[in-house]
């Protein structure tokens, strides 16, 4: 990515801090971390890290539109999928958590790493988001490829 390009995906994923100043300093300084409220301008559908990473590879195909900004949480073995804003969403599953407006949502800067936390697709800068019918489609695959009872050894 150009310098422009990041400068406009930390501008982008700062707004949404009710202080984007403090948002970056937090970025620079102690851990890397910010805290930055969801339901303003996208929200994050958190899965577990085999479901996610499985959906996430289904969604890297030529015949669709590039992947959403996606969080990987080393610590937790989540992966976090930023999806338009819907205070009306209600997305069901075993181990899914939705983070919605009055949400508070750990963030990492988007040029870097810190801690247990980085980006395996960074914000663009553009606000694109993941299409919900398109990441739901992918975690029900990816969940029936995980529902697959592995061979018995010998078979």
């Amino acid at each position: 990515m150009t310098d422009t390009t990041w400068t406009q995906c930390v501008e982008w994923l700062a707004a949404a801090a009710p202080d984007p100043r403090a948002c970056k300093r937090a970025w620079d300084e102690g851990d890397g971390i910010a805290l930055v409220e969801a339901g303003r301008y996208w929200d994050v559908l958190s899965v577990p890290d085999q479901l996610g990473l499985l959906a996430l590879d289904l969604l890297w195909q030529p015949s669709l539109p590039a992947p959403g900004p996606t969080l990987v949480d080393t610590a937790a073995r989540r992966i976090g999928f930023l999806l338009p804003p819907d205070p009306g969403s209600r997305w069901i599953g075993t181990g899914l958590r939705y983070a919605g407006r009055g949400s508070w949502v750990a963030v990492p800067p988007p040029y870097r790493s810190s801690r247990f936390m980085e980006w395996l697709v960074p914000p663009d800068g553009s606000g694109v988001l993941h299409a919900p019918v398109t990441l739901e489609l992918a975690l029900r695959q990816a969940n029936g490829t995980l529902a697959v009872p592995a061979p018995a050894p010998g078979e």
